[in-house]
């Protein structure tokens, strides 16, 4: 399920089944250029960065975003036809590919409020639903999502620490649990060690970051 998965810094994962995806592109090393779909969670600069986004898009890729990100791509240059405006709970179809949106906010801080819409994705590939969770606390939104692998924040301050997400995974039950948002703004390696030794014996954790 992992193959052809990468997570390459912090929360930018590439994807590269049947469509080249990218969520939240950060620190990519060099121009790739190669992005059939560009998801963004949220604006923040380490998950919104068009520095980054610059990279790996390309004339016709198409960015799926929250609605408050659709004037900052239209002013970059980005065609309007190629962006979809995504809000919370919403479930599209795009190049072939499904993906659902599931509300992304802190319950118990203030980085995140829940009034701004921000978002994770459900990624639907080849039968095989992939949760990006995007920047979250455990919240009531997403104990009932529904997936196959979860790629959640385990590095704290802004987001679920390891014990958290360790805490939501246990509950919604995926096959394959994956630790990012860590490393370098914020969180550490062994976060995302502790993350995977608290996992249920039927949940496999597995740490992609290089």
């Amino acid at each position: 399920m992992l193959e052809n998965v990468e997570v390459l810094a912090h929360s930018s994962i590439r994807i590269s089944k049947n469509k080249i995806i990218y969520i939240d592109p950060y620190n990519i090393e060099k121009n790739y250029n190669d992005a059939d779909l560009i998801f963004i969670t949220h604006d923040h600069y380490d998950h919104y960065s068009e520095e980054d986004i610059d990279k790996v898009k390309k004339d016709d890729t198409v960015f799926i975003v929250p609605e408050e990100l659709l004037t900052k791509l239209l002013k970059k240059g980005i065609r309007q036809d190629c962006i979809i405006a995504a809000q919370p709970n919403q479930t599209e179809r795009v190049l072939g590919i499904r993906f659902e949106t599931v509300p992304a906010y802190n319950v118990n801080k203030t980085f995140h409020p829940k009034e701004n819409g921000w978002v994770g994705y459900i990624i639907d590939i080849d039968g095989i639903r992939y949760y990006i969770a995007g920047d979250t606390d455990i919240n009531e939104d997403n104990k009932k999502v529904k997936c196959d692998v979860a790629l959640v924040p385990v590095g704290g301050t802004y987001t679920m620490d390891f014990k958290e997400a360790a805490r939501l995974i246990n509950e919604i039950k995926p096959k394959i649990a994956v630790p990012i948002h860590y490393g370098s703004i914020v969180g550490t390696k062994q976060d995302a060690t502790d993350f995977v030794k608290l996992l249920h014996p039927s949940i496999e954790g597995i740490i992609l970051m290089k």
